[in-house]
This record gives C-alpha cells, sequence and structure tokens, in this order.
C-alpha cells in the first residue's frame, strides 16, 4: 500500500488541487443557464479534480530500465 501511494503521489496531490479550483472557476466564471460543465457547482468541481489530477500527473518521471 505504501507503494502504491508513493508511486501516485502526483494524482493524490492533483485532485484536490483540481476540485479546488473547478469550484472556484464556478464560483467566479461560471456561466448559469445552458453551459454543460460550469452550469453546475458539482460538475465544475469534479472536472476540475479529473483535469487536476490528469495534469499533476503529466509531471510523474519514467524510471529508467
Amino acid at each position: 500500500m505504501k507503494d502504491f501511494f508513493k508511486s501516485n503521489i502526483l494524482w493524490f496531490v492533483g485532485i484536490p488541487v483540481g476540485l479546488i479550483a473547478g469550484y472556484l472557476y464556478w464560483n467566479f466564471y461560471g456561466c448559469t443557464e445552458s453551459c454543460a460543465i460550469t452550469s453546475n457547482p458539482t460538475n465544475s468541481t469534479l472536472y476540475g479534480g479529473l483535469m487536476g489530477g490528469l495534469v499533476f500527473s503529466l509531471f510523474k518521471k519514467e524510471k529508467k530500465k
């Protein structure tokens, strides 16, 4: 379990950062009617969490064999 957490630390850091960023985006810039993602705080927050995890995982260094 410790190896799993250590090898995926960027996911575990990126998801909460993305959740916060998604909520803040909805709060300050989100539309109120017909936007699929930003009209609802739940959708915007979940989408932000997914994007945060993906963006942070881009910085993972692969081990050379």
